[in-house]
């Protein structure tokens, strides 16, 4: 079979409108996927460029397969498995920042470029100042970035049409904000002018994101029969849900950039807004909240995957309940607009090509419930004056998945191991979380409960052990699981 190539894709020829840094494949998955289906369907007509912004790696398949590369979408919709498969030809070329950097510096000068897209990682957006304006490139994003944007500047004499709209997606809070601070600061740090502050300010935009899609990737132990299928070779094949969100927030005109963006005329699940913020709460409260309130208790019932635990009528009755009575009364977007997320939110945990490990989600799980279950569990207390049964009952499922004085390593880091029905498992976390259960989870349930919800460390400097019966709900609930196993105690709770 011949290796997949434009000649098989039969891409156009389109100018470069957007510089991508990061190659990976949630961006394939995500961005270039947008940008394909608007190629096709609407007047844009812009092509990527992939930049490769660190040391690691090469994109030798990338320049092998001229950058074209097949997407899989896979998942349920309305109730039935649906697969969607497209060449993706919206990538027009792929470029190593330190490898090449003069070819890299070049597209600062490219009259086309309007867009930088990134995902960098969380630990991307930073602000070093030991990076030097002078290093071939800079060794941070916002380094690298800033320097590009500095090219163009001076290229253009500083042009007010020739600024650049940065949409990070980067998994931080306000991520436009935070990489627009990174920026000025290494102006300033460099000396780069006044002048060039107020271009910046005036003929730039930073948007602040958020994005939402599971991408497993590539499909190793598929790509051979993929291949077959699609007839040709791919090295690059991806692999993401169906679903996908993506919201951009403007700091500038909103109607503009969407006429720039012409993604809503291409029927994409794009939202363009003044305040990202809603769209981010109901994300991390349904979606992530979801998964940390039942994964433990799931987990000790005797589930491995996010998929059994759906399966499993119990287990999906208590998060749905979860949802339904204890977080969306207390969210600020519409409840119609909740339920109806609500309801892809499971669709998606249905989802029978994505294998989704437990265990995998309860890393770090404590943190995770402080940022995505308790402003839950805390506003449902203030609007209702009561305690929620399952928010609560999840305090002491954590508890009882953390319980063990059993210490290991896995992955060349300490951990604890528990043990559920005779198989011991991995439990990661940081170690101040670690050594607080391995001191505290063999005290007699109220003891033990108390010291878990008096610990401000785990609960953003709030002791929960105040709020009016919570301990003895949380300590009745440990016990019977002691007694009588999760499988019992949730089948009870759930009725």
């Amino acid at each position: 079979m011949e290796t997949l190539s434009k000649k098989i894709s039969n891409a156009a020829d389109r100018p470069v409108k957007v510089l991508q840094f990061g190659e990976g494949n949630f961006l394939r998955a995500f961005v270039d996927y947008m940008f394909d289906v608007t190629n096709e369907k609407t007047d844009f007509n812009g092509g990527v460029v992939i930049i490769k912004p660190i040391e690691f790696g090469n994109l030798d398949r990338f320049h092998k397969q001229e950058c074209q590369y097949t997407l899989q979408l896979r998942g349920i919709e309305n109730g039935a498995p649906k697969k969607e498969t497209r060449i993706i030809t919206s990538v027009v070329d792929a470029v190593a920042a330190i490898e090449e950097y003069d070819k890299f510096m070049s597209y600062a000068k490219m009259d086309s470029v309007r867009f930088v897209v990134s995902n960098t990682t969380e630990a991307g957006i930073v602000f070093d100042e030991t990076d030097d304006f002078q290093a071939c490139p800079p060794k941070t994003y916002p380094g690298k970035l800033t320097k590009l944007l500095y090219e163009r500047f001076q290229h253009y004499n500083g042009a007010a049409d020739k600024g650049i709209v940065m949409i990070p997606l980067e998994l931080i809070s306000d991520n436009g904000i935070e990489l627009k601070k990174c920026v000025m600061k290494f102006a300033d740090t460099w000396n780069l002018g006044d002048a060039f502050k107020a271009w910046l300010e005036e003929a730039c935009s930073f948007c602040s994101t958020l994005v939402d899609r599971i991408v497993p990737g590539y499909p190793r132990e598929e790509a051979e029969e993929l291949c077959k299928e699609f007839g040709y070779v791919d090295e690059l094949i991806d692999t993401a849900e169906i679903f996908g969100l993506w919201v951009i927030e403007s700091d500038k005109d909103l109607e503009a950039l969407k006429k720039e963006l012409p993604f809503n005329e291409a029927g994409l699940p794009v939202v363009f807004t003044k305040d990202h913020h809603p769209y981010k709460e109901r994300k991390v409260r349904i979606l992530n909240g979801a998964h940390t309130s039942f994964v433990p208790t799931s987990f000790l019932a005797g589930n491995d995957l996010v998929k059994q635990s759906m399966d499993d009528k119990v287990i999906r009755k208590f998060m749905e309940e979860t949802l339904s009575d204890e977080v969306i009364p207390t969210l600020s977007l519409p409840a119609e607009e909740c339920k109806e997320f609500a309801a892809a939110v499971t669709e998606r945990f249905c989802n029978p090509y994505i294998k989704h490990r437990l265990l995998d989600i309860t890393l770090n799980s404590i943190s995770k419930w402080e940022a995505r279950c308790m402003p839950s569990f805390l506003g449902y207390i203030e609007k209702f004056g009561k305690l929620p049964k399952y928010l609560t009952f999840s305090l002491a499922a954590e508890m009882c998945f953390y319980a063990t004085q059993k210490d290991g390593e896995a992955n060349g880091g300490y951990c604890l191991i528990g043990e559920r029905n005779g198989e011991e498992y991995v439990i990661r976390d940081d170690r101040f979380v670690l050594d607080f259960f391995k001191a505290n989870s063999a005290k007699e349930p109220k003891e033990y409960a108390e010291a878990f919800l008096s610990n401000t460390k785990f609960f953003g400097g709030e002791d929960l052990s105040k709020i009016e019966g919570l301990v003895d709900a949380v300590a009745g609930y440990v016990a019977d699981i002691r007694a009588n196993g999760m499988r019992e105690v949730v089948d009870k709770l759930v009725g």
